[in-house]
């Protein structure tokens, strides 16, 4: 399980120190693609795998779930961290996340999330008060 912020710094060949408390999990290989508001998500390989099975199972017929995979699995890239835990994030993920030197990486549960730090600083500060006032369930049954 991934929890907690970590600021990091992207270097100048577009690697990212994965924080040492993950590194032992995402040694085999992490998978490296867009994620929802413009961040990227970071998949150690076998849970990649693991919630590929069940992508394959969305119905071709449905036009949104296409869209949805084209988009998320166009922009996939494996990759195997240095033996100083880098990870190199391609250019068009880089991108896509505005991604530029300061960087905050997220533990999302399953994934990791990168994120360019000003817009995380944003977005955190736009969802906090809603967060803390929040008077009704969000996630039934858990909260």
């Amino acid at each position: 399980m991934f929890l907690g912020s970590h600021p990091l710094k992207l270097d100048d060949k577009g690697r990212l120190f994965l924080p040492a408390k993950f590194r032992e999990a995402m040694a085999g290989g992490v998978v490296v693609t867009r994620g929802q508001e413009h961040c990227l998500y970071v998949f150690p390989k076998d849970e990649f795998f693991r919630n590929a099975e069940r992508w394959q199972s969305a119905p071709l017929s449905n036009k949104e779930a296409r869209d949805h995979l084209r988009v998320f699995l166009s922009g996939a890239s494996d990759e195997i961290p240095d033996r100083q835990g880098r990870i190199t994030i391609p250019a068009a993920l880089r991108s896509y996340a505005s991604l530029e030197r300061d960087c905050v990486v997220n533990g999302a549960l399953n994934r990791l999330e990168i994120w360019a730090l000003q817009p995380y600083l944003d977005y955190i500060a736009d969802r906090e008060p809603e967060f803390a006032d929040r008077s009704q369930e969000v996630l039934p049954g858990l909260f």
